[in-house]
């Protein structure tokens, strides 16, 4: 056993374990490090694990654990608290960064107040569409997932499909209850027509700017804030022609603001990174 260094840290109240991989030693078993540090009774508690470790491509790079042990590509909240990491721990003490992530290189900028980062405003990239890059079967390969009809439990749904880097199902609800969120959420996250599993986001439309949001992460039940998934769902409110471009969302946690600019093909997204603590955890080292 071992003693190493973690902040708790949280975005939108979508919360992960940090941890250092510049300045201290990591074993290499990061899925079962994952399952127990984020257990809310028995380990630090979290929706996952990150681990910020050196990058040859950009200043950081992030891995991304779920509280199963599954790796995920991206997180977008958690991105906006490794670029937080980087900055207050004086890694790279520069307005915007690049950190290296399973989805690629994303740029970051932040706004700093008292010497600390308060907020960051991250490039997501393009999202993608068609089937075979969610990656789906609910169509052919070539097409894209737009108001798909689904059926579960007597449930008649509409689902949009969109990648942010990680697969998202959103569908556009009156109400996001917990019979949908809780009971048909899971069922979606592991239909065989999701061959990765999906994330999936159940969203009420407030307004032509204004949405709320709920999801059921893969790997990770229901989250207080999915970043990737509040990008996804402004993405699918242009293409079901429910929303503007660009919209303030509320999610359980708090709020995000996106924009999917027309221009670059890029989704925006800003929004808060907190601190909660630090502490130190025996782990142990199989190396």
């Amino acid at each position: 056993m071992r003693e190493i260094h973690f902040t708790k840290m949280h975005g939108a109240g979508n919360d992960y374990v940090y941890i250092d991989g510049f300045t201290q030693k990591l074993p290499s078993n990061f899925e079962q490090l994952a399952v127990e540090l984020s257990h809310r009774r028995f380990g630090i508690g979290g929706d996952g694990v990150i681990f910020i470790l050196p990058s040859e491509v950009g200043d950081a790079r992030m891995r991304m654990f779920n509280a199963d042990g599954s790796e995920s590509e991206m997180c977008g909240n958690g991105i906006r608290c490794v670029a937080k990491y980087v900055y207050d721990s004086g890694i790279a003490q520069k307005p915007s960064l690049k950190i290296e992530t399973g989805a690629g290189v994303l740029d970051l900028d932040l706004t700093v107040r008292d010497s600390k980062v308060d907020s960051v405003t991250v490039d997501m990239g393009e999202p993608r569409l068609l089937a075979k890059q969610i990656p789906t079967t609910l169509v052919t390969p070539e097409e894209n997932v737009v108001n798909h009809k689904l059926e579960y439990r007597g449930h008649t749904l509409f689902a949009t499909c969109v990648s942010m880097g990680n697969p998202h199902c959103v569908i556009f609800v009156p109400e996001a209850t917990d019979e949908l969120v809780l009971g048909i959420g899971p069922l979606i996250e592991n239909d065989e027509r999701f061959p990765k599993r999906t994330n999936v986001e159940f969203v009420e439309i407030l307004g032509s700017g204004e949405v709320r949001q709920r999801t059921w992460e893969r790997g990770s039940g229901e989250t207080w804030a999915c970043g990737t998934g509040a990008s996804a769902v402004c993405v699918a409110g242009v293409l079901t022609e429910r929303t503007d471009r660009t919209i303030l969302n509320h999610l359980t946690g708090g709020d995000l603001t996106l924009r999917w600019d027309e221009t670059t093909n890029h989704v925006f997204m800003t929004g808060p990174a907190v601190e909660v603590f630090k502490g130190r955890v025996c782990v142990a080292y199989d190396k």
